[in-house]
């Protein structure tokens, strides 16, 4: 069934992989899912395979791919450790106070380059087998023991390179292969920082019952415990039972997942359409609706990690994470969203009270750890890290990954979070709330652009921020009447509107931070543009009609909607579906509609 994936999202004019399903063919994507296909089975003669291979080749062959591919096929054994750049396991001895210092990264780097570079320092390498050879033979375009790997270190394909190296991170590089490996780096050195990243690797295990942050860790941390504690353990067991978690099946096969599952987040952002629509007493929803909230219920962190300040985790007690309890981290987003759909829910007649007051309670506390001096909030933790960090970053596929960032879409969930608790706790931490709620709040009215837009981060793009944006702006009273931000950002949704009614960004828009029009309207970004218009209280109604009718008109006759194009992204370059906003944002955004305009059509 992966073989069927992969075959189905293979490129049909190259024959090729890009970084996520909408983007051209990189040595990354190609050679990497290439390998895959070959490990399952499928012959170098399969057609198929020999069109992705001449696409590779024209690329230069799999000694041009990133960090990261590097990094896999020298695991692989298809691919001599020399090729790849150092990944010291010395950077976890720094001292904390230290500017560099790895607990100053953004969660996701610390917990990929945390077991990669104990994978780095013990060379693991797959043995040579009759498969291995075949593949150092076809992943390049001379003959593998001619290839001079540690000559390519720097090697990138124009595709691949999102992110180039800085100068300051060739230099380092340079100084430990040439220096630092091979004079300074003692065995008593070695074992010390060795011994010191596994233990974080188990306690990051440890903490998520081997779930892990994400599919990009966690493999590396099974391999870390299968060179450690041996390929019986349990530890190897564990991780390669948990590894499912992240695989699903659809029409076009088995792929993985970007985590573990969207399902907090999701679950979240249903409860509030079926809510805003006027729905949550229907009798038709409340037995789904009832569901949803015992899911919230279960899904909430009720404790910490364990030794929170030895492992660098942020505190996490009443939070929800991304998907379920068990991956265990906190995202201030995800957090917001889930609390104020208990809220709505549990102050809708008829519905439990499952969350108690304290532990909504519980949520609050941590959400007002988490804001930035700034007065913005990011995703997972405060900003630890100056942004000079980057210039550390070694990915090279994708850009602002180094550190934390403040982020319109999280500084205006918790805005609107907190301004839903303050209705109807109005004496919980006041003042703190009021405090944090206003620098925020200044946050957000300062990241708007001139023209009126947002940037957005974790979805496309400006019309994804934009619709938060206005959401936050509304729930502390500014409407287009009384704002000029918010006219101006209503502006600038009403410019980008298409003949035909809707909105359509394209994915470029986050790459290049520039408004990039789709060449097609799409159903979920005319979703969020009506629904950031209709939170700003925009007055006219024809706009909105014409949004709505393309909306109506594309739904199926079943009900449903067809995918369209991607809807999320992260670091700028990597683009994910997010396959339910499709049926979440039309019931949010038609129901809106009706609740202000009726159901009668004009």
């Amino acid at each position: 069934m992966i073989q069927r994936y992969l075959f189905a999202r293979q490129n049909a004019e190259d024959g090729g992989w890009g970084l996520h399903v909408e983007g051209e063919s990189t040595v990354f994507g190609t050679a990497m899912n290439y390998v895959v296909l070959r490990i399952l089975g499928v012959s170098e003669e399969d057609q198929r395979l020999v069109k992705a291979r001449g696409t590779l080749h024209r690329m230069g062959g799999a000694i041009n791919g990133p960090h990261w591919a590097k990094f896999w096929l020298s695991v692989l054994g298809v691919m001599e450790w020399d090729a790849v750049n150092p990944i010291p396991p010395e950077l976890w001895l720094l001292p904390d106070w230290m500017p560099i210092a790895p607990w100053r990264w953004w969660i996701h780097m610390r917990q990929v380059f945390l077991p990669m570079s104990f994978i780095y320092s013990r060379r693991f390498a797959h043995p040579v087998s009759p498969l291995t050879r075949q593949l150092r033979e076809e992943l390049y375009t001379q003959s593998f023991s001619s290839v001079d790997f540690s000559s390519h270190r720097n090697s990138i394909s124009p595709r691949d390179n999102y992110h180039p190296k800085s100068l300051f991170l060739s230099s380092i590089n340079w100084v430990l292969v040439n220096v630092w490996n091979p004079f300074l780096r003692t065995e008593s050195l070695i074992w010390r920082a060795e011994d010191w990243t596994f233990d974080l690797i188990q306690r990051e295990d440890d903490n998520t019952d081997y779930a892990n942050l994400g599919p990009v860790n966690a493999p590396m941390n099974l391999l870390a415990c299968y060179i450690h504690d041996g390929p019986d353990s349990y530890s190897v067991r564990r991780h390669r039972e948990r590894l499912f978690d992240f695989l699903w099946m659809k029409n076009e096969g088995m792929l993985m997942n970007g985590t573990n599952g969207v399902q907090t987040w999701d679950t979240a952002f249903l409860i509030q359409a079926v809510v805003e629509a006027g729905l949550a007493q229907d009798s038709e929803w409340k037995n789904m609706l009832q569901k949803a909230l015992e899911f919230l219920d279960d899904q909430q962190i009720r404790k910490e990690c364990k030794e929170l300040d030895v492992c660098y985790r942020q505190r996490r007690k009443g939070a929800w994470a991304f998907s379920t309890r068990d991956q265990g981290y906190t995202v201030s987003d995800c957090t917001s969203e889930a609390m104020k759909s208990v809220i709505l829910l549990q102050t809708t007649p008829g519905f439990p009270k499952l969350v108690s007051d304290e532990r909504i309670e519980d949520a609050i506390d941590t959400l007002l750890t988490m804001q930035n001096s700034s007065g913005g909030f990011a995703s997972y933790e405060p900003i630890r890290g100056s942004e000079y960090l980057e210039q550390l970053n070694a990915a090279e596929v994708f850009g602002r990954i180094m550190v934390e960032y403040d982020y319109p879409e999280c500084t205006t969930a918790v805005v609107t979070a907190l301004s839903l608790f303050s209705q109807h706790y109005p004496q919980y931490r006041k003042e703190d709330i009021a405090k944090t709620t206003e620098a925020a709040l200044r946050y957000i009215r300062t990241s708007q652009r001139d023209d009126g837009s947002w940037y957005g981060s974790w979805g496309i793009c400006f019309t994804y921020a934009g619709m938060f944006a206005l959401e936050s702006l509304a729930s502390v009273g500014e409407t287009y009447r009384n704002s000029s931000r918010v006219r101006r950002a209503c502006e600038f949704f009403l410019s980008k509107q298409k003949e035909d009614g809707g909105w359509g960004e394209s994915y470029k828009s986050c790459e290049t931070g520039v408004y990039t029009q789709h060449e097609s309207s799409q159903v979920v970004q005319t979703c969020w543009a009506l629904i950031g218009l209709m939170h700003a209280k925009y007055p006219e109604r024809r706009p909105l009609s014409r949004g709505v009718e393309l909306v109506m008109g594309r739904q199926m006759a079943t009900g449903e909607y067809a995918q369209e194009a991607i809807e999320g992204v992260f670091n700028k370059s990597c683009m994910i579906t997010y396959p339910n906003y499709k049926f979440i944002f039309p019931v949010k955004a038609l129901g809106m509609f009706a609740r202000e305009y009726g159901n009668e059509k004009q």
